[in-house]
C-alpha cells in the first residue's frame, strides 16, 4: 500500500543538518511516511547519517544536477499521493508539520501548499526580516498570487505527472511550477502552522551567488522583466534603512548594523548581476551555483496548541555518528 505522504530532500554535503531533519520527520504524527533523499555527490557523512534512518537514497551525478532535475528524480522514486519537499538544512518545528501541509489538499483546487520559514541562530539579521516579510503569521488557504517556496512545500503528485519541474532553471523552479498551476486553474495555499527552521550560515559571496542564480532564473521565467541599477540602489537603501530601524527597536543595532548593510548589498548586487547575465545556462553554470566554494493579512494568528519537537542540544546527526 502506497503511503499518503512522501518527503523529498535534496542534499549535498549536509552532515551538519541532515540528522536533525530526519529526526524531526520521524517524530511527525503520521504513521507511514516515505523519505527520499536525492544526493548529488556528497563527500561528507550525509549518506552515512541518512542510512541510519528509513531513507531511500537516490543519486544524481553532480554534472547532471539542476534543482528541477534532482527534484523530478526524487518525486519519480516516491510513491506518495502528496509529495512534501524540504531542504536538507531545514527542520520542522512541530510534530504536525506534514499534516498541516496536507490539510490544504482537502480543497480539490489546491495544487501546492507551503509553510512558514524562520531562521536559526546563524542566519543573518536581514534574512530573518526577509522570512518575516514573505512568511507571515496568518494562513491563507487560497492566496491570490503564485508565490511558493520549495524549502517547505507539498504538491499533488498527480499534477506533477502532468507537468514536472523545469530542469534548466538555475532556481525558482517552485515559482515556475506554481505559476503553471495557477494558470491551469488551481490554487496555492500558505500554511503558517507548518513551520520549519531554515538554517543558513552564509558568507557575502554565498548570498551574492544565491540571489544571482535566482535572478537568472527569473529572466528565464519572465524574459521581459528587468532590474535596473536604479532598482539596485533603491532597494538596497530602503531595505537597509528598514532593517536598521528594526534592529534599533530591538536594541541590537550595534551588533547587527554591518551584517545588515553587507547582506542587503550582496542580495541586490546579485540580483542586478543576474538580470544582466547573457551567457549560456548550461551544466557549468548549474555546477557553479550548486557547488559553491566553501501581502498577506495582518490579522492576529491563532495560538498553537501543540508542543514543538524537542531537539537535543547536540544535533541528532552527531549522536548517530558517535553511536
Amino acid at each position: 500500500m502506497s503511503p499518503k505522504y512522501s518527503v523529498v530532500i535534496r542534499a549535498y554535503n549536509e552532515e551538519k543538518h541532515i540528522g536533525r531533519l530526519l529526526e524531526g520527520i520521524s517524530q511527525q504524527d503520521v504513521s507511514d511516511v516515505e523519505i527520499i533523499l536525492v544526493d548529488s555527490g556528497s563527500t561528507d557523512s550525509t549518506r552515512e547519517i541518512a542510512s541510519k534512518y528509513s531513507v531511500n537514497i537516490v543519486n544524481i551525478d553532480p554534472e547532471e544536477f539542476t534543482f528541477g532535475r534532482s527534484l523530478n528524480m526524487g518525486i519519480a522514486a516516491a510513491r506518495g499521493e502528496f509529495i512534501a519537499i524540504i531542504s536538507a538544512h531545514c527542520y520542522p518545528v512541530y510534530p504536525d508539520w506534514l499534516n498541516e501541509l496536507g490539510k490544504a489538499f482537502d480543497d480539490p483546487q489546491v495544487a501546492v501548499s507551503y509553510g512558514k520559514q524562520r531562521g536559526g541562530e546563524t542566519n543573518q539579521y536581514s534574512e530573518h526580516q526577509w522570512f518575516k516579510q514573505y512568511f507571515t503569521e496568518v494562513t491563507q488557504p487560497r492566496q491570490g498570487h503564485p508565490y511558493s517556496h520549495n524549502a517547505n512545500a507539498m504538491i499533488r503528485r498527480s499534477l506533477w505527472e502532468e507537468h514536472p519541474y523545469g530542469e534548466n532553471l538555475t532556481g525558482l523552479e517552485d515559482l515556475a511550477w506554481s505559476s503553471w498551476a495557477m494558470e491551469a486553474g488551481h490554487t496555492i495555499s500558505y500554511i503558517s502552522e507548518a513551520e520549519i527552521i531554515h538554517v543558513h550560515d552564509e558568507k557575502p559571496s554565498q548570498v551574492y551567488n544565491r540571489y544571482r542564480r535566482e535572478a537568472i532564473a527569473m529572466k528565464q521565467i519572465l524574459p521581459d522583466s528587468n532590474f535596473s541599477l536604479w532598482n539596485f540602489f533603491r532597494f538596497w537603501t530602503s531595505t537597509s534603512i528598514s532593517d536598521l530601524n528594526q534592529a534599533r527597536r530591538e536594541k541590537v543595532l550595534s551588533q547587527e548594523w554591518w551584517s545588515i548593510l553587507w547582506f542587503r548589498w550582496m542580495q541586490y548586487l546579485g540580483t542586478y548581476q543576474g538580470y544582466r547575465y547573457s551567457g549560456k545556462v548550461d551544466a557549468q553554470l548549474h555546477h557553479q551555483f550548486s557547488y559553491p566554494p566553501g501581502i498577506l493579512s495582518t490579522k492576529d494568528p491563532a495560538e498553537r496548541q501543540i508542543q514543538p519537537i524537542e531537539y537535543q542540544e547536540k544535533g541528532a546527526d552527531q549522536k548517530e555518528m558517535e553511536n
